[in-house]
């Protein structure tokens, strides 16, 4: 810091550098959610179900262990229910 910086000067600068970051990874993930949307769009144009994919997707983030203890009470529930 020079002696003609003053503390608002010097915070300033660091805040505005920390919005315009911000604002930077705002803009690159507004292009990857028009660059999924893209894919999507050309999935569905090939004749897959897209709303299966994205099933897919998020059952692919999950842990198995969590899958398999979900299905098991989804089985469970359709049993007592008499939808099986």
């Amino acid at each position: 810091m020079s002696i003609t910086d003053t503390p608002s000067s010097v915070a300033g600068e660091e805040l505005r550098q920390f919005i315009e970051r911000y604002e930077r990874l705002e803009a690159e993930k507004k292009d990857i959610a028009d660059a999924q949307k893209e894919v999507m769009a050309e999935a569905k144009g090939r004749g897959y179900d897209t709303k299966v994919m994205r099933k897919v997707i998020a059952l692919r983030k999950r842990d198995r262990d969590d899958i398999a203890e979900e299905e098991a009470i989804m089985e469970m529930y359709m049993q007592a229910l008499g939808m099986n």
